[in-house]
């Protein structure tokens, strides 16, 4: 599992850097520019690590299952060697995304300008300036991507529900509690993610308004990544007894406050 957290924290250190530190470079010094380059290479590293993120996430939940539902085979087929094909496979796969949808994307006449109406460089709105009649073939490769991503999820909530089913099973209260305080969440992000994710891209344009569209890319693209280590990290109860430390400080200081 731990293996896993390290790939997890490199996908969601990249996405965040790939968006963030450019939107608050434009935000401090009051600009809107990005070259044509730079916008590819933003959108193809965006797609890279997201996608990468989403087979990481499928991956730890096979991880998950294995450790709870089958602890005595765990070691046998999950050994170092299968971890590490598996993250590699996972890496692999955000990368030929990747690749594909940021070639097909840029491969688009331009007929309607060059200014994005988001804070970074996402596909719906690449496809706005696009020739009406030429994005066929990248609607449909964010189709089967969808598609694909749809099926993965239905993997992870299949195994969850394997998951609760053995947790349920557990005669120790405080075990039932910890495995679900740790699950719950976890699929709670992971929804989030798809959801607002699949709906950013495959929204109809009718649907489309700047505040609409800006939410929409906050919830999938820096919500559920912010989120990730919050909920791994809160399962450490000596992080949990600092947080609950701090907070009743503050709430004293604030009450003592003249």
């Amino acid at each position: 599992m731990f293996f896993f957290l390290l790939n997890l924290a490199l996908s969601d250190l990249g996405s965040i850097c790939t968006t963030v530190p450019k939107a608050m470079h434009n935000s401090l010094w009051d600009t809107r520019d990005i070259s044509y380059t730079g916008c590819a290479t933003q959108l193809f590293f965006f797609l890279f690590f997201i996608s990468a993120e989403f087979c990481l996430l499928t991956v730890m939940c096979y991880d998950r299952y294995m450790s709870i539902c089958k602890p005595l085979h765990y070691g046998t087929l999950l050994g170092s060697r299968a971890c590490a094909q598996m993250a590699a496979a996972a890496w692999a796969s955000g990368f030929l995304n990747a690749v594909m949808l940021t070639a097909n994307t840029f491969s688009l006449p331009l007929c309607y300008g060059n200014a994005l109406g988001q804070f970074f460089c996402e596909i719906p709105h690449i496809l706005k300036l696009a020739c009406s009649h030429s994005n066929l073939r990248v609607l449909v490769h964010m189709t089967v991507s969808s598609l694909l991503a749809l099926a993965c999820f239905v993997f992870i909530v299949i195994s969850y529900v394997q998951i609760f089913r053995a947790v349920l099973r557990v005669p120790l209260e405080q075990g039932r509690h910890k495995a679900f305080s740790t699950c719950l969440p976890h699929l709670g992000v992971i929804s989030l993610f798809l959801i607002t994710g699949t709906f950013s891209h495959l929204k109809p344009s009718s649907m489309s308004s700047p505040s609409l569209d800006l939410a929409l890319s906050v919830l999938y693209s820096v919500v559920p990544l912010a989120l990730n280590p919050l909920i791994y990290s809160l399962r450490n109860q000596e992080l949990k007894a600092a947080g609950q430390s701090l907070g009743q400080s503050s709430f004293i200081l604030l009450r003592t406050r003249p």
